[in-house]
């Protein structure tokens, strides 16, 4: 009887998933955890334990070859949220930082606001970092930047934050340096201390799945964590959990709002139901202490180069993992290539409807990928981002950079490389996965091939297939390094 069951689970799970019941969906990104942050990820080099991420791997699937859309924080919450690069708009390196009209569009659809219009309820809980501005309550005019309004004033309104493009419902805070002021819907209603956005973040996440209890419209709950990003603040019972000092103890609180959320799905009869996504917005950052956690034996990025900023996989390869009973096979593997980009056109295939026109230039569904089939794609490749604004191309085992060095934090920096070294780096990511032997000079055609492609899809204004869009901007620079970067630095010679 045993083996019966077995073998009915296995030819259910190899049948395509298609749209029938509309699941929740809950989708947990964290803010700057390393792949080899995640215990199951990488065992032999990963010495925090991240047992509720262990967890959800070994009852779902695990992506080994997922992407953030950059390798910092705003471009990569821009593409999930409108399944498009963030480079086509004025966002062409860096970060966000406030104070500033929305990044996203106002006419530009997101994928909250298409599920809301297909029946959803929508709430995000946590960190936005997509800018808004923030005015006067009385007056309507804009707070600015300055030193007098460096956190933004309690009773501030918001005008163009994360409900007015597409949730119903939002609680949380701008990015990590105005982490005191917290945000509900449209309104800043009080200044609190760090250390206590996490808990309050988890908090309001039990809570909005408890208010859904008994309800039949299904929801979207996007939660951004502003963890295990600095400040690196974990609250006292949590300090000294993981013995590799206060980012080791954050990363294991951070995974610990895995578990409340999914201890409070299954409380309200609700997991049977929900597809749950556990992720990061990008590599982990050096401000964890990377060498230190090294000598401790635990490597930020498992066996690939560079972390938070870089072009190598370090700094955009990232954990991902999906949960969904009765769909997803539990403890299955995927190393199919994926990017967060790709969230808009999986949800849109797994409702069963069209994505809009004008949207998700850049988002390829990966529902098959759940059930074990191949992506089927019109989209060549992925495009990578770095902190500085260097671009790769990332097809197959190939991947192009158009960078000397890193493109980010990790040395050799742009202005580092010796002179004479290649102007770009391909790589073959089968044989070298650690990103090392160069194959630029070696492999023309693959080069000129991966870097024809990458120009057609960035003046195309989309990579999939489809009507050609345009980009915010008018020019977009690939080669960043000849374009007004840093040239590399000349050894000085010794005075005789």
């Amino acid at each position: 009887m045993k083996l019966l069951s077995t073998l009915m689970l296995s030819l259910l799970l190899a049948v395509p998933i298609v749209a029938a019941e509309k699941p929740n969906i809950v989708y947990i990104i964290c803010d700057d955890l390393g792949y080899g942050d995640v215990q199951c990820l990488a065992p032999k080099t990963s010495k925090i334990p991240t047992p509720n991420a262990d967890k959800l791997a070994s009852e779902g699937m695990v992506f080994t070859d997922a992407h953030s859309g950059s390798s910092v924080c705003s471009p990569t919450r821009y593409g999930l949220m409108t399944g498009r690069y963030s480079w086509r708009t004025r966002l062409q390196r860096g970060v966000v930082t406030g104070f500033a009209p929305s990044l996203i569009a106002g006419d530009r659809m997101t994928v909250a606001g298409f599920l809301k219009q297909n029946g959803y309820a929508t709430a995000a809980i946590g960190k936005w970092h997509l800018d808004f501005e923030y005015l006067d309550p009385k007056t309507g005019k804009r707070y600015s930047q300055k030193k007098k309004h460096k956190t933004p004033p309690i009773e501030a309104k918001i005008p163009d934050g994360p409900i007015h493009r597409g949730f119903d419902y939002y609680h949380g805070f701008h990015h990590a340096r105005n982490m005191k002021a917290v945000i509900e819907n449209d309104r800043v209603i009080e200044h609190d201390d760090v250390i206590n956005m996490l808990p309050r973040l988890t908090r309001k996440a039990v809570e909005y799945i408890e208010s859904r209890a008994g309800k039949e419209e299904p929801f979207f709950l996007y939660v951004p964590l502003g963890s295990p990003h600095t400040p690196i603040v974990p609250t006292p019972e949590w300090q000294g959990k993981s013995g590799l000092g206060k980012y080791g103890d954050f990363v294991m609180q951070t995974d610990n709002v895995l578990g409340e959320v999914t201890k409070a799905l299954k409380k309200h009869g609700m997991s049977q139901n929900t597809l749950v996504i556990f992720t990061s917005d990008n590599g982990c950052s050096k401000a964890a202490g990377i060498a230190n956690l090294a000598e401790k034996g635990h490597r930020v990025s498992a066996h690939l180069r560079g972390s938070k900023a870089d072009i190598w996989d370090g700094g955009h390869r990232i954990p991902f993992v999906v949960r969904w009973p009765g769909k997803v096979e539990p403890g299955s593997t995927s190393d199919q290539l994926i990017c967060l980009t790709d969230l808009f056109a999986t949800v849109a295939e797994m409702i069963g409807k069209p994505t809009p026109a004008s949207t998700c230039e850049d988002s390829a569904s990966f529902l098959p990928a759940l059930s074990g089939n191949p992506i089927k794609s019109t989209r060549a490749g992925v495009i990578h981002h770095s902190f500085s604004g260097h671009f790769a191309y990332r097809t197959g085992k190939w991947k192009l950079i158009l960078a000397r060095g890193s493109g980010g934090w990790t040395s050799p920096k742009e202005n580092q490389v010796p002179e004479g070294a290649p102007k770009a780096q391909l790589y073959d990511l089968d044989a070298d996965p650690g990103e090392r032997n160069n194959l630029y000079i070696d492999t023309p055609d693959t080069a000129q091939q991966l870097l024809s492609q990458l120009t057609a899809d960035v003046k195309r204004g989309r990579s999939t297939a489809g009507a050609a869009s345009k980009n915010d901007v008018k020019e977009i620079v690939l080669w960043k390094s000849e374009n007004g970067m840093p040239k590399p630095k000349r050894k000085k010679k010794k005075s005789k």
